[in-house]
């Protein structure tokens, strides 16, 4: 009989963004599902917002809670992007610089095998490398807007890039290109850019993981192993539940139910879906450009608006003709998985873009940040969804083009058909719970076979 793999001790420890502690969560849990044990390290806050463990679990994923060191500019409370306007988002990442000595002192009294984590702590790898600690950064991006990153930094380096390097193909929009800069390669008040730290995570750890498969990026994939110059492993797209959040709160099935009676209430497939994640706050123009947009393309909407701008009133559009606008919280899955809706207009982050078409919904993308537009060009590519046109110096968008966009997608002639096809038929693959796992159980057997073999963890037990 072959020896079974011994149990591991795994640490994992994400950037303080909902869009980025919730993959790292889920794939917290298909590690603790192998039957490794593993903390989950993050803020008080944050920690009770998570999901609830399901109790086959409990036992095996130990949440850590750090405490945020208060921070000037920082307001109190803040733990998350979700919690702060963009401007205030580089007093969080000098909260979380704070984190280095409990993390440590957690650390060194756990000796984990593993460390996974996130972009920012650029301080983490010469501490592991003290204790022994084996590393992988965990990319929550696409594999392509992952390389571009990378060879957009090295670029503004003037270090060589890479001949075979698809995102060396895009060419970006002014707008675009401004957005990079100031979003990654400038200082800021945190004392460090976001490439430095990104740079620092990547050259001091052992493994990249990647939240993509071969079936959808076997391209960019390739491109990370060139740039990276150590193991690139695809974790699968971690496809979230559709019973993601803990549906036994009276609040939330409150919020479902009155949700669900509208949506049973329109034709099928004749709702937009619009939401556009927690980080995006929308200017006065934008919110505009947007509601009347909705108005103009004829459709019924629904649209979630999580960080809504004080100088608009956004009580006197919540009685739109054609739609609901909503600021409660929404289980997002549910509502792209019912019948009615028919398409689904994102800043097309990635998490979004996953958990649309594991259901087959088309898209229409408003990108705003980070790699958005980058994921936007390959979904365009894979002809599950449009891009809505912006200026290309300015990056303004109108509501007539952005009507045009909804009505291309939602038709029932035969341009409409045709991005339904398609994001019907990559639904076999965003979708597929037995691909994905199969990507999980690789990279949990490289965890095993890769882990040092000095380390006894009966102690946890």
């Amino acid at each position: 009989m072959a020896d079974q793999p011994k149990k591991l001790h795994i640490a994992v420890f994400p950037w303080l963004a909902f869009g980025h502690i919730i993959p790292y969560f889920e794939l917290a849990k298909h590690i603790a599902q192998k039957g490794h044990k593993v903390s989950f390290i993050s803020t008080p806050t944050n920690i009770k917002r998570l999901p609830k463990l399901p109790p086959n679990l409990q036992p095996l994923v130990e949440l850590i809670e750090l405490s945020l060191p208060h921070v000037e500019n920082l307001p109190q409370n803040a733990e998350a992007t979700m919690d702060i306007p963009q401007h205030i988002v580089p007093y969080l990442k000098k909260a979380f610089d704070g984190l280095q000595q409990p993390l440590a002192k957690f650390l060194e009294n756990s000796t984990p095998h593993w460390l996974i984590y996130d972009f920012a702590p650029f301080w983490l790898p010469p501490i592991c490398s003290n204790l022994g600690i084996s590393c992988i950064f965990f990319c929550i991006f696409s594999a392509l807007g992952f390389s571009f990153i990378n060879s957009f930094g090295l670029k503004s380096n003037d270090k060589p890039s890479f001949d075979d390097d698809p995102s060396n193909k895009v060419v970006l929009q002014h707008y675009e290109n401004k957005t990079m800069s100031e979003d990654h390669d400038e200082e800021n008040e945190s004392g460090v850019s976001d490439m430095f730290r990104h740079y620092q995570v990547l050259g001091g750890v052992d493994v990249v993981a990647v939240r993509t498969c071969m079936e959808i990026e076997a391209e960019s994939i390739k491109v990370l192993q060139n740039q990276c110059r150590k193991p690139v492993i695809p974790v699968g797209l971690l496809p979230p539940s559709l019973y993601l959040f803990n549906n036994e709160d009276s609040k939330y099935d409150e919020n479902w139910n009155t949700i669900l009676k509208w949506l049973d209430e329109q034709e099928e497939r004749s709702v937009i879906y619009v939401a556009f994640g927690s980080e995006v706050a929308l200017k006065d123009e934008e919110f505009t450009e947007i509601a009347m947009g909705l108005e103009l393309s004829g459709f019924p909407f629904f649209w979630v608006l999580k960080k809504q701008n004080s100088s608009l009133d956004v009580s006197s559009l919540m009685e739109t003709k054609r739609g609901i606008i909503w600021t409660n919280w929404v289980p997002q899955l549910k509502i792209l998985a019912h019948k009615s809706v028919g398409g689904f207009l994102s800043h097309s982050g990635w998490s979004s873009v996953i958990g649309s078409l594991q259901f087959g919904c088309p898209l229409i993308m408003l990108p705003f940040q980070n790699e958005q537009g980058l994921v936007a060009r390959l979904m365009e590519e894979k002809m599950v969804g449009i891009k809505v046109p912006r200026n290309e110096v300015d990056g303004k968008f109108t509501r007539d083009s952005l009507a045009k966009a909804l009505r291309s997608v939602m038709s029932e002639d035969d341009e409409g058909k045709i991005y339904r096809n398609h994001a019907e038929k990559m639904s076999k693959i965003f979708g597929d719970k037995e691909l994905h796992q199969k990507y999980i159980d690789e990279f949990v057997n490289y965890m095993e076979i890769h882990s040092p073999s000095s380390k006894i963890i009966a102690k946890l037990y």
